[in-house]
């Protein structure tokens, strides 16, 4: 202490000095780049620290060299302490105020200053005194390896902790910063503080540590010594013993013998596994030597109900007749031949093989197309169960695979305790809406689907509850989505994708004729002699008041019919048949919400019909383009997404590149304005397959011909006018179909993909396929006689079907 005060003599005149507001500690030392919260309640400490706020936020932090003296002087103050920044001021109801402040460096008192509201001196940084440089760094190892050796035996001091204080490289701030973390006296705080000579200081901070660690051993050996004297388990294992011998003189103690004999008998009959069976025989000694009433008792009785509740080799007699698994089929559902024909191959190989895998399938679809009916058909087509699971909004890793038995109320994850619930371990498990997952900070379910739904892994999925492997294999996993983009690409891999798509037309009505109308009749307490509906009916329910890819909205319009009949019938006393034809369902439901196609009126200019898919099915989409004088600017509009803007001005480079061969003033784009724009603008739309129609609606405009109005078309365009493949061929050609369209052109590479095209809606359709832009301006605008552009398109190209398959993606409008 005398060198340093020689030091400050010596050091006077070089020194900057300046004059803060002092806040006097108590029980704490502030050490520099420290940063602690302070509760400060009086008044002198009150108003040095508002002082500070309205200036700089500077203030000078120096310890009570007594803590019980609540109104110190200048003599019970350290002279050296720290000058610190006030990060945060909160100012309590009681009239206290919490602070949060940094220490920044290290400074001393050269006096006070004269001021009756709070304490204030003149101050003089007290610099560190650095010494030989080999010797720091051999001090700043030592300090690290001592700090390490703490953390070893104290698990409070975090990895992040020695991670953080190990890429300090300043000895004097790595000094500083282990100090602040150990519960040293004040007064051994106060003397790290002072010493300004860094080796001195670490020396200092080593013995410290040193002595923190004996003591520290020293208390965790009492702890043990006591814990070993007063263990509380051999102190309840004596007194449980008394009182099972006690019980078992006076003859109560049979109750719970009757109950561990029932459930040992369980145990024997009950088939299990062999790791099963060992980890039921450890559980059930377990809780033979335990209290009836106690809480671990009650947890174990639970794990080994749920263990012995199990099928673990219960199975169902699997039905291998292939013509009544397709008859079962055929009378539950009218077409969906691809995922129809998958089961019955299963069937067949199960016939032939006495061992087979369950096979895993994702039926992916609109809504209301059958997915979830047809996985309850294939149940009863094949004999077995079915389980249905909905994973929709499920978020919690835990819901597929369990809680450990740690945690209170813990239980097995929805997949075993399905199993349990349907009895057999070879049902048709159907995992419904496994699009709809989501994941947060508790996991990621989709992630633990990727062991139920592997047939390589799941011949032993591990609950966490039970921690036994359990054989899933032999069961028959269908789930079902609507769209096959929101499915983890490693989950995808792991199932066969089989997509149902849209019905037609003349499918929706064998399904309304044969299923849903009989449903609807008997839901509604109707028969034949009450209600009858006429063929133009069912048309006109399926064309004008229902808009959809499956039969959902029909048989909910179905439905409505037949209750607003049954009101009828039930205040009738004749009972006459109601004969329900297209005339009589408007005063039912009203104005049809939908026209019968939507094609237009007649030829226009710059008005294209495009196609679309979505999530519940293909749409028409409108192209709509304007032109007018202006300066060349593009303007895309319809709330449409980058790839869709990147269409439109690729179409435009198109348009200016062949301006010559069109006929359209080759500097058109300097003198107008272009506007494209797709209704139903509060529609989120993107993707390139509108890129075609776009272009056809631009020529259009400029050189004022016609579009044809039967005509729609869907394809990517390239800068030089080659036409792509693009995705969701069927749902578009269906919804072409639905509205009316003659001719629809698509990209040649999409050839393959008419084979799954009902022959119904391509017989009354023309598909034109092209590879290039100068065939689809030909096939869709209206020429005059004799007029050609670029190639010869009077004569459509012949459609042949490819015998390859691709599975469509999902792009444009979502």
């Amino acid at each position: 202490m005398v060198n340093i005060q020689k030091f400050f003599k010596s050091q006077d005149d070089e020194t900057v000095r300046e004059v803060l507001p002092l806040l006097p500690l108590r029980d704490i030392v502030v050490f520099p780049h420290m940063v602690a919260p302070l509760f400060v309640g009086r008044n002198k400490s009150v108003n040095a620290l508002s002082n500070a706020m309205a200036g700089d936020k500077r203030i000078f932090l120096a310890t009570q060299t007594n803590a019980g003296v609540d109104n110190p002087t200048e003599t019970d103050i350290s002279t050296i302490g720290v000058i610190g920044t006030v990060l945060q001021l909160l100012r309590l109801p009681d009239g206290t105020v919490k602070a949060l402040i940094e220490g920044k460096q290290r400074a001393r008192v050269l006096r006070y200053v004269p001021n009756t509201d709070y304490f204030e001196v003149e101050l003089a940084p007290l610099p560190d005194i650095p010494g030989d440089a080999i010797e720091t760094e051999a001090l700043i190892r030592t300090v690290m390896e001592s700090f390490n050796a703490y953390a070893r035996i104290n698990k409070n001091i975090s990895r992040e902790l020695l991670a953080k204080m190990g890429a300090i490289a300043d000895p004097s701030k790595l000094a500083d910063s282990v100090a602040s973390h150990f519960s040293f006296k004040l007064e051994n705080k106060q003397r790290l503080l002072e010493t300004a000579d860094l080796p001195r200081r670490i020396s200092l901070l080593i013995e410290l540590i040193n002595l923190e660690i004996e003591v520290f051993q020293m208390d965790q050996r009492i702890k043990g010594r006591v814990k070993e004297q007063m263990e509380k388990t051999q102190k309840n294992y004596y007194l449980n013993e008394q009182m099972r011998a006690i019980k078992k003189e006076m003859g109560t103690d049979d109750e719970m013998s009757d109950e561990l004999k029932v459930l040992e008998q369980k145990i024997k009959r009950k088939r299990l596994s062999k790791e099963a069976s060992t980890k039921v025989a450890q559980e059930l000694k377990k809780l033979k030597l335990m209290t009836p009433m106690s809480a671990e008792a009650t947890v174990v009785r639970n794990y080994i109900d749920w263990i012995i509740s199990l099928p673990w080799f219960n199975r169902s007699r699997i039905q291998t007749d292939l013509e009544t698994a397709e008859n079962i089929l055929n009378e539950d559902h009218y077409g969906l031949e691809k995922p129809k024909e998958r089961i019955l191959e299963y069937l067949a190989v199960q016939s032939l093989v006495k061992k087979l895998r369950g096979p895993i399938l994702c039926l992916v679809g609109p809504p209301g197309v059958g997915k979830t009916s047809l996985a309850r058909s294939v149940a009863r087509a094949t004999g077995r169960k079915f389980v249905r699971l909905s994973l929709g909004g499920v978020r919690d890793e835990a819901e597929i695979r369990g809680h450990r038995r740690t945690y209170i109320g813990a239980m097995p994850g929805k997949i075993i305790q399905s199993l349990k619930k349907v009895g057999v371990n070879n049902p048709v498990f159907c995992l419904d809406e496994v699009d709809k997952m989501t994941m947060d900070f508790r996991g990621d379910p989709s992630s633990a689907l990727l062991e139920v739904l592997d047939p390589e892994q799941n011949c032993s999925f591990n609950d966490h509850y039970l921690d036994l492997d359990y054989d899933l294999s032999d069961i028959l996993f269908i789930t079902t989505a609507n769209t096959l983009s929101d499915i983890p690409l490693p989950l995808q891999d792991r199932m066969e994708v089989i997509r149902l798509s849209g019905y037609t037309e003349p499918e929706k009505h064998s399904i309304a004729t044969n299923f849903l109308v009989p449903k609807q009749i008997e839901a509604n307490g109707l028969t034949l002699e009450n209600i009858v509906f006429a063929k133009d009916a069912i048309d006109a329910l399926i064309q004008r008041y229902t808009r959809e890819a499956g039969v959902r909205n029909l048989e909910r319009t179905i439905a409505a019919v037949c209750r607003k009949t049954a009101r009828k019938v039930a205040g009738e006393k004749n009972g006459e048949q109601h004969i329900i034809s297209a005339t009589a369902i408007a005063p039912m439901l009203g104005p049809p919400p939908f026209k019968i196609g939507q094609i237009e009126e007649k030829d226009q200019i710059g008005l294209v019909t495009g196609l679309a898919w979505t999530q519940v099915g293909g749409e028409l989409l409108g192209v709509e383009t304007l032109t007018m004088p202006g300066k060349g600017r593009v303007n895309v509009t319809g709330k449409l997404g980058d790839v869709m803007k990147e269409s439109a001005q690729a179409a435009v480079s198109f348009v200016r590149s062949r301006a010559d061969n069109l006929g359209i003033d080759a500097d058109f784009y300097k003198n107008l304005d272009l506007h494209i724009h797709i209704p139903e603008g509060a529609i989120p739309k993107d993707g390139p397959s509108a890129g075609i129609a776009m272009c056809t609606a631009i020529v259009s405009a400029l050189t004022r011909r016609p579009v044809r109005r039967d005509v729609a078309m869907t394809g990517e365009i390239t800068l030089r006018g080659r036409v792509l493949p693009i995705g969701g061929l069927k749902e578009k050609l269906l919804a072409a179909h639905r509205g009316g369209v003659r001719k629809v052109i698509i990209p040649a590479e999409n050839e393959k993909d008419l084979k799954d095209i009902p022959a119904t809606v391509t017989d009354q359709m023309e598909v034109v396929r092209v590879t290039h832009m100068d065939e689809v301006l030909g096939h869709a605008l209206v020429l005059e006689s004799g007029e050609r552009l670029f190639v010869d398109c009077s004569t459509p190209l012949p459609v042949s079907v490819s015998k390859e398959t691709t599975e469509p993606a999902p792009v444009a409008l979502n």
